[in-house]
């Protein structure tokens, strides 16, 4: 397994991988607040069985790094980003897989390049299609609001300075994130996603909260480092474009994903309390729908908290489809 750069357009990707130069591809895109280094165990797996595993550290993340500007992180961007890549490495035809942020980078690759992206998986994050009626961040305020239950802290990242508080002690806001969502984290500790007035994620969450079982030390100094380095800003530009996202998918409303796909979520998950609404209808949207897994007792850093399971059902599922090759 070896970490190297990528040139791309516009990009240099730092990227983790193994495998055989000509086995099928597969890439891996993380979430926030995450990295490649996330995949470890999966391009560790899926090398052994044959597969080129290739996991970047997407745009405003860790070694890639990319523009400072808040518009050039858009889904056209990172959807680019991760084409790009699959060029860059030799490929006109591979599978992507996605956790948290990255499962909508990932449905959306599905949605715009299926010559391109034979089959998807995603993890966490059900595909959700673009709402008819307007944009998502008003839509997710109404609801808060009627529901009684705070600002959801996507609305709050919309903010510009909301990336201060993380770039203030990057290990603190980085041992709260992953404990806050771990499925090891007893329910008091989760977050819900809803924050009172006046309280923002980082102060909803405790502060003896410790790192998650899986965890080593060692792994958790890779997260510091990188953010420690690269800051906040970009990762959370993700979430200011959600609005200009729904602007500029106009062309792919109702549109339905084709290739084979693939689910797993974990029980314990806390973003199923904003996005698991979603998951009823999977087979609706994701026509070529393979398996729809919810892992029992687990939280939201799925492919490291359950990483045999995880493991064990991208096997089975690219043993199935192939890897496009």
């Amino acid at each position: 397994m070896i970490q190297r750069d990528v040139q791309t357009d516009g990009l240099t990707q730092r990227v983790l991988e193994s495998g055989p130069e000509n086995g099928p591809l597969v890439l891996l895109i993380h979430g926030f607040p995450e990295l490649g280094v996330s995949w470890r165990a999966q391009v560790a797996a899926l090398a052994q069985a044959g597969f080129r595993a290739v996991a970047p550290d997407m745009r405003g993340y860790g070694g890639t790094g990319g523009p400072a500007e808040t518009g050039a992180h858009t889904i056209l961007h990172l959807v680019g980003d991760v084409v790009d890549l699959a060029r860059a490495l030799g490929r006109d035809r591979c599978v992507v897989v996605g956790h948290d942020w990255g499962a909508p980078i990932a449905w959306h690759c599905a949605l715009m390049r299926p010559d391109l992206f034979t089959a998807v998986a995603g993890l966490s994050v059900p595909f959700q299609p673009r709402r008819p009626k307007g944009p998502p961040t008003p839509a997710m305020a109404a609801i808060s609001k009627r529901a009684g239950l705070g600002d959801l802290y996507i609305s709050r990242f919309q903010a510009p300075d909301a990336h201060e508080p993380f770039d203030a002690d990057p290990a603190t806001a980085l041992r709260k994130m992953f404990f806050a969502y771990d499925g090891a984290t007893p329910d008091p500790g989760q977050s819900t996603g809803f924050l009172p007035a006046g309280v923002d994620l980082l102060g909803s969450i405790a502060d003896d909260a410790t790192l998650p079982p899986w965890m080593s030390p060692e792994h958790f100094k890779e997260y510091v480092d990188a953010f420690a380095a690269g800051g906040f800003k970009r990762p959370l530009d993700w979430y200011r474009n959600l609005d200009r996202n729904w602007e500029l998918t106009a062309w792919l409303q109702d549109r339905r994903i084709e290739q084979p796909a693939l689910f797993i979520v974990g029980e314990r998950d806390p973003v199923r309390h904003y996005a698991g609404a979603h998951e009823a209808g999977l087979k609706d949207w994701l026509t070529g729908l393979r398996g729809q897994h919810v892992l029992s007792g687990a939280g939201h850093w799925l492919q490291q908290e359950r990483a045999d399971e995880v493991n064990h059902l991208l096997l089975a599922f690219l043993s199935e489809v192939g890897a496009g090759d």
